[in-house]
Formats: structure tokens, sequence, C-alpha cells
């Protein structure tokens, strides 16, 4: 697989919610807006990038024995960076993710990519991996979020995280009386994440399924 290939795996092939199945907890849980999923998205990235780095630069001075607890010590100071500046710049958005910002250490993406990855592969290939990969986990959380914001209060609205300033707000007042506000619950978020499941499970085994029809 080439740059290019791996780069744009993370959004349909190799998808990290929809493809993988990994980071459903936060995925699930904070998805209920817009601004949480950006919010998210963009904190899972940058970890996920530069851990990637991180690792693959210390990739061959780091005994097998001890792999796994050094990653987790490198993903672990980054997402304690990470919170404080949210704490300090961007409260609001970091009361509202909560827990799920600490629990980015033991997200199953970024463990998986620094073994799968970044542990075999050279900084710049690694980095662009993270990049690619957290890139397809927001396009996860924004296509969850979309739905079940909407469906929920038949709008969407997205703020400055900096002063809270409402930066988009889009309402279709006339849909109000038909809002459903199990999808502001976790009952409406596995019913979101099981279309889209779905849906990008025909995307995946169609070209295969081509493939084999051309065989024959």
């Amino acid at each position: 697989m080439n740059r290019k290939e791996n780069f744009i795996a993370g959004f349909v092939k190799e998808n990290p919610v929809f493809g993988l199945y990994l980071g459903l907890c936060s995925a699930l849980a904070i998805s209920t807006t817009l601004d949480n999923a950006i919010g998210m998205g963009l904190c899972v990235t940058l970890i996920l990038t530069a851990s990637n780095m991180i690792i693959s630069a210390i990739r061959k001075i780091t005994p097998d024995e001890i792999r796994i607890p050094v990653y987790i010590v490198v993903i672990a100071s980054l997402v304690s960076a990470v919170e404080m500046l949210m704490a300090a710049f961007m409260p609001q958005l970091y009361a509202n993710l909560g827990v799920f910002i600490s629990l980015i250490v033991v997200n199953c993406i970024i463990l998986g990519r620094a073994e799968a990855f970044a542990s075999k592969n050279g900084i710049l290939d690694s980095a662009l991996d993270g990049i690619g990969m957290g890139l397809g986990y927001t396009f996860s959380l924004l296509l969850i979020s979309f739905v079940r914001e909407f469906l929920a209060t038949a709008s969407w609205t997205i703020t400055n995280p900096f002063n809270n300033q409402v930066i988009l707000h889009v309402g279709l007042s006339f849909l109000e009386p038909f809002k459903i506000s199990m999808f502001s619950t976790s009952t409406g978020a596995f019913l979101t994440f099981a279309c889209f499941a779905a849906l990008f499970a025909v995307l995946k085994n169609k070209p295969a399924k081509k493939e084999k029809k051309e065989a024959k």
C-alpha cells in the first residue's frame, strides 16, 4: 500500500469507527452535537499524529519487552498536555467532552496504530497514517453527530470553542414538532452507528464482489 492509499484508507476501507470498530465508546457517547464531534476529532487526530511520529522516531531504541508501556507513557503525556490546554483555553468544550478526553490514553485507535504501523515505519509515513486515521475518525463522528443533532433538535449549531459564540446555526422550525429526542440518548447513538456501519460494509464489500464477478 503506497502513501496515498494508506492516507485515504482511514475514511472507508479501514475507517476506525465504521470499519475497524475502534474507539466506539467515545464515538457514541460524545456525538450528540457537531461541536463535540469536531472537538474530540481534532484532539484524537493531534494526539494520534504526534504519538505516531514520536513512537516511530524511538522504535529502533525501544526494547520489545517494554514497548507497550513506552507507547502508553508517550500517549498519556500527549493527552495530559492537550487536556490542560483545553481546560485553559476551551473550558466549555472541555466540560462537554468530560472524562472522554482522559480516556484517549486507552483509545484502541491510537495504541493500535502505534503497534501496527508507527513501530514498523518511518516518521513521515507514520505522520501521514496518523493524520489519515485521525481524519477518518473525525469524519465518522461528524456523520453520527450530524444525524443525531438534527433528529434530536431539528437544527445544527457550531460554536467557537474559545468564546462560545455561535458561528453557524441552521434550524428548520417547521420540523420541531417532529423532533425525536431518543437520538440524544445512547439508543439513538447505537441506531445511527448501526446504519452507518452497514453502509460502510456495503461500500467495502462492493469492490471485492466486482472483482469476484470479473474473475468468473
